[in-house]
């Protein structure tokens, strides 16, 4: 006696992508992004909205309530993100060239209109914020460490500084002078000359350490 035949099953439906909340657009976080470092330019931290973002970005509030649930986290997760892209590791096969394009490419960078304006009012903020003082100097100090270090190490290999070269110090010296002029005193475009002769002192004093 024949056993019955086995129903075949139906064919299961093809699963759709995820829309709608789960979703979230690639192209719209990095307008959002965009829009939050010009709102920092216009009109700083403590006058910057999460409507303003949204309107700048062309974006609804709900879309950057899906991705950040206040204005804080968003700022602390872009000024963290900054020290993980950090700065590009100069490679020209000497100290002093290091040197003087780390500082060419940190000179503009710090002289662009929305960092000029937005690194002090952070540092401001963060004198009332524990958060945002913990994330900005995550992202200048750390963002600076891995160049510097690795600037170091290249030239101790060289035999250019001694291989006990304090490395703390070293960063210090290496970073401090851009920073005090732009963010500290909010100088000028450094004169004519000024990173040339900045590269040459700090290359002796790191030959000094």
């Amino acid at each position: 006696m024949s056993q019955p035949e086995t129903p075949t099953p139906p064919p299961q439906p093809r699963r759709r992508p995820p829309a709608g909340a789960a979703v979230l657009r690639e192209d719209v976080t990095e307008a959002i992004r965009a829009a939050v470092f010009g709102e920092l330019a216009a009109v700083g931290y403590a006058r910057m909205s999460i409507e303003g973002i949204a309107r700048r970005a062309g974006v609804g509030k709900t879309a950057v309530y899906r991705r950040w649930r206040s204005k804080l986290h968003l700022v602390l997760d872009l000024v963290s993100a900054i020290a993980v892209q950090g700065l590009p590791a100069p490679d020209t096969g000497t100290l002093e060239g290091d040197l003087r394009l780390l500082y060419e490419v940190t000179s503009r960078a710090l002289r662009h209109p929305v960092a000029s304006q937005v690194v002090p009012d952070l540092q401001a903020e963060a004198a009332r914020n524990p958060e945002i003082a913990e994330a900005l100097q995550k992202a200048l100090r750390e963002g600076q460490a891995g160049v510097a270090n690795g600037i170091v190490e290249a030239a101790r290999a060289r035999g250019e500084i001694r291989a006990d070269a304090d490395g703390e110090l070293a960063l210090d010296l290496m970073s401090g002078p851009l920073y005090w002029r732009a963010v500290v005193i909010r100088g000028p475009k450094p004169p004519k000359g000024y990173l040339e002769s900045l590269t040459r002192a700090t290359a002796a004093a790191l030959r000094a350490l």
